[in-house]
C-alpha cells in the first residue's frame, strides 16, 4: 500500500494524542489526586472536565482515526479532517484571548491552530483525496 508520507505524519499525530489523552485518563482513573484535568485542555478544549472517561473516549478515536489513515479510509480522512476544523475553531478564543501579551501561550496556541490548518489544507488537496479510494 503506497501510503503518502503526510498521511502517515498525521496518523501519528492522532495516535501520540491518544496515547497522551490514554496515559492521563488511565492515571486519573487509577490515582485520582496524581494528575490534574487540565493537562488535558490543550486536546480537549473543555472536554476535560467531564472527567478519565472524555480522556479515554478521545483517545479511542483518536487511535481509530489514526488506523484508519494508516489503511487509507476515506471516511478517517474526513474524521480527521472534521476533527482538525473543531479543535481549529476552538482555538480561536485562546489564540485572541492570548495576543494581548505576545507570551510563549500565544505562541503555543497559535502554533496548535497552524498545525491544525496544516492537517485540514492538506487532507483537502485532490491529491492526497486520490490516494484514498474506495477499496
Amino acid at each position: 500500500m503506497d501510503r503518502p508520507s503526510g498521511v502517515v505524519a498525521i496518523a501519528a499525530l492522532f495516535f501520540a494524542a491518544s496515547a497522551y489523552l490514554s496515559i492521563l485518563g488511565l492515571t486519573k482513573l487509577l490515582r485520582p489526586d496524581s494528575v490534574s484535568l487540565s493537562l488535558g485542555a490543550p486536546l480537549l478544549h473543555g472536554l476535560e472536565v467531564a472527567g478519565p472517561y472524555m480522556f479515554l473516549i478521545a483517545a479511542g478515536v483518536g487511535t481509530v482515526v489514526g488506523f484508519g489513515l494508516l489503511r487509507l479510509s476515506r471516511l478517517a480522512r474526513r474524521g480527521a479532517i472534521v476533527i482538525a476544523m473543531l479543535g481549529m475553531v476552538l482555538l480561536i478564543p485562546k489564540v485572541s484571548a492570548e495576543t494581548g501579551d505576545f507570551s510563549s501561550h500565544f505562541f503555543l496556541a497559535a502554533l496548535a491552530m497552524i498545525i491544525r490548518v496544516m492537517i485540514i489544507w492538506y487532507l483537502w488537496q485532490g491529491w492526497t483525496a486520490e490516494k484514498f479510494v474506495r477499496k
